[in-house]
């Protein structure tokens, strides 16, 4: 029995060691692990939220969700106990992130401040939505920037990124970057330097909203044949005034 227990508290030790090391690894302001542990809200939060899932998965529902609400008003982080959340899991920054009940979070993934996985499912007839996949799926190593609203029982792939302030209603493949409002897909162009970690979903090419590329086409587009028209239009003025010319020569010849 004593081993057992000793097995489990090394377990526990390891995974907060993981944690603490995943924010030093992605915050290269994170100078030690101290800074980690007595600094780092979303840290916090994610203790927090370890304690109030064991709590709820145990079956102390309410003292669960208790537990998760001092964490809210602790950190502005609120993480339902019954969301599934992986290893080395990171809230950076923090303030305003949502994460719901049903939500499921795998491995390495990283979130900045004001993202909400909420779910989308209507307020009537709630008690028949309960235990039902309301919330997002998070795959592997998914990043997702600050302000990004991921809404639904829909699933965000391995490696896929999200860009700051997108809005994300439909499944997203992995290795991909969603961004915009609805968001649309950028596939990347270096598919080995897209799966490197970028801080706030950010892609090394710089890939603009494929809506606003597509616009922006278009005006140039329009530029340009409203440029020829003037043209034309040009041309055809000194052609009418050279035959007024003409036209006036011959009658001044006839007078």
């Amino acid at each position: 029995m004593e081993e057992t227990e000793d097995i489990v508290e090394a377990m526990v030790f390891k995974r907060i060691q993981e944690d603490i090391e995943a924010y030093q690894a992605r915050d290269p302001a994170a100078r030690n692990v101290w800074e980690v542990v007595l600094l780092y809200q979303g840290f916090h939060a994610l203790m927090i939220y370890r304690l109030s899932h064991g709590l709820w998965i145990r079956g102390f529902k309410f003292l669960g969700r208790f537990i998760s609400q001092l964490g809210r008003w602790l950190t502005g982080i609120e993480i339902h106990p019954g969301a599934v959340i992986g290893r080395r899991f990171v809230i950076d920054h923090g303030a305003g992130v949502v994460i719901g009940e049903t939500s499921n979070i795998g491995d390495d993934v990283t979130l900045y401040h004001d993202v909400t996985l909420g779910g989308v499912a209507p307020s009537v007839d709630s008690h028949e939505q309960v235990g039902v996949k309301r919330h997002p799926t998070l795959g592997d190593d998914v990043i997702v920037g600050s302000g990004a609203q991921i809404l639904g029982p829909i699933t965000v792939g391995k490696c896929a990124r999200v860009g700051s302030n997108a809005v994300v209603s439909k499944d997203i493949p992995s290795g991909v970057t969603a961004v915009g409002i609805p968001a649309r897909i950028v596939m990347p162009k270096n598919k080995k330097t897209a799966m490197e970690f970028h801080a706030y979903a950010t892609t090394p090419e710089g890939e603009p909203d494929p809506l606003l590329h597509t616009i922006e086409d278009l005006r140039r587009q329009v530029g340009a044949l409203m440029a020829r028209v003037e043209e034309l239009e040009s041309g055809g003025d000194v052609a009418l005034a050279g035959e007024r010319d003409e036209e006036n020569k011959k009658s001044t010849g006839h007078n």
